[in-house]
């Protein structure tokens, strides 16, 4: 299709790396601030935009947020290298009979594991993919792999608003609102915000749950229809096989490493501990960073069945984090600019002049998904677009909740058409960009009906 392999092109001629996206907004943010804002009253008005920069990129809150984000990631993509889960994905896939089928067993469980981690649906989605067109070819079923590599990349349009989503579950942790906008340093904002935004008012919320469920039926529905109305794709797939370190006889220390019992025992040590603290939590339908990232550490330990195994999967995911690692404190510095110098209030009084409380959370919707093409991160987003989401819905009198739900929404959407974190997966179905646009496109055209009316209605 000529529009895909047109927006294929600008992404790939025309937009940057995600870090040399981060370096430019970076550089734009302290010239605009420099041109746009007030000097204080003494010293150089450049100097005190760059104090607030450097100020920026070393909060400690933000830096914290950061590791939990890199943690989700990881722990998420450990989950998926463990043998349960290979298990789970090879009786997925024997489950394929025909086109249609193979589409729909992608697209669902994908989005399931999602809405529990982003990270895990991320990997589990890519190996799904890969493994249903091995079956397929193998089995002699015709499927549309360039369909089912775009099914296995749904997850990333439905993880901001469940359990590991950036903005809801950062916004559950108390005190994290108020540090977030406490540089802005307006206090009669301040004295109005809550102490924290449960998970029960956002992710576990009647409307986002309906609003889930629409999408996960209306995308299954639409995937099954692909794949039972377009032409099949010829294949040319070898095995794809998790390789494992070949284990000789333990002797001493090694012992203790591969020991099943040392891994169980402290595996479960940790979600005893889990129940003891969070159980609380959990009554109340209220997760928060520590709390999921807990959970993730006790059930890895124990699917792994080893301190080794444990290791060697951590090794193996730990090239994930390198985005978050250095782009979110660029993040964080121009969080630390717009706060800093005001442009937060400027920015949000505008929002707040040409908006009502009706259509704030649809021009909130459509700003989150044009920002995610340029800032590819939920969490890096959060740092940036969740101040002014915030300052602007306190204006206008919109429930901080909703106003939150569609900056999730709409990052999340736009994912479809942005590359970024669709490339772990291209790399495991060896599949081309190209080739699944096309797909996600249709899906990003559909959840965003849905995501908007979901808005409208709730």
């Amino acid at each position: 299709m000529k529009l895909t392999r047109a927006i294929e092109t600008v992404f790939r001629r025309y937009l940057p790396s995600p870090f040399t996206i981060a370096v430019l907004l970076t550089l734009f943010t302290i010239l605009l601030a420099w041109i746009a804002t007030d000097a204080p009253g003494s010293g150089s008005h450049l100097g005190s935009v760059l104090s607030h920069w450097e100020s920026g990129i070393w909060n400690t809150g933000l830096l914290v947020f950061a590791y939990q984000m890199m943690l989700i990631l990881v722990l998420g993509h450990v989950l998926v290298l463990s043998r349960p889960v290979e298990k789970l994905i090879q009786k997925i896939t024997g489950l394929v009979s025909n086109p249609a089928n193979a589409a729909l067993l992608v697209a669902l469980p994908t989005m399931l594991v999602s809405f529990f981690n982003w990270g895990l649906g991320l990997i589990f989605g890519a190996l799904l993919a890969r493994k249903v067109g091995e079956y397929a070819q193998e089995a002699g079923i015709p499927v549309n792999y360039p369909l089912v590599g775009a099914c296995g990349y749904l997850g990333l349009m439905v993880w901001h608003g469940g359990i590991s989503g950036s903005a809801p579950i950062k916004a559950s942790e108390e005190g994290h609102i108020t540090e977030l906008l406490q540089l802005s340093g307006n206090e009669e904002l301040l004295s109005a915000l809550p102490g924290s935004i449960p998970t029960s008012f956002t992710v576990f919320s009647t409307s986002n749950l309906l609003i889930f469920v629409a999408v996960l039926i209306a995308i299954s529905g639409i995937a099954y229809y692909l794949g039972r109305n377009t032409n099949s794709t010829p294949t040319s797939l070898p095995a794809l096989t998790m390789e494992k370190e070949k284990e000789t006889e333990a002797i001493g220390s090694e012992k203790l490493d591969r020991s099943p019992w040392l891994s169980a025992v402290f595996g479960l040590l940790i979600l005893g501990v889990f129940c003891l603290q969070y159980t609380s939590f959990l009554l109340a339908l209220n997760i928060t960073p520590d709390m999921l990232n807990f959970f993730m550490l006790g059930l890895a330990l124990l699917l792994h069945g080893s301190l080794a195994n444990f290791g060697r999967a951590v090794e193996a995911a730990i090239g994930d984090t390198a985005g978050i690692l250095i782009q979110f404190p660029l993040y964080f510095g121009i969080m630390g600019i717009m706060a800093g110098t005001g442009m937060i209030g400027d920015i949000s009084d505008f929002f707040a002049s040409v908006a009502n409380s009706t259509t704030l959370p649809i021009l909130t919707f459509f700003s989150a998904g044009l920002v995610n093409v340029f800032v590819p991160s939920g969490g890096g987003q959060w740092a940036v677009q969740g101040p002014l989401v915030i300052e602007s819905a306190l204006q206008l009198g919109v429930p901080l909740p909703k106003a939150l739900m569609a900056l999730a929404y709409g990052d999340q959407v736009t994912n479809m058409l942005q590359p970024f974190w669709a490339l772990p997966l291209l790399a495991i179905t060896k599949l081309k960009a190209s080739e699944i646009l096309p797909y996600t496109l249709m899906f990003m055209l559909v959840g965003s009906v849905i995501y908007l009316t979901g808005l409208l209605l709730f």
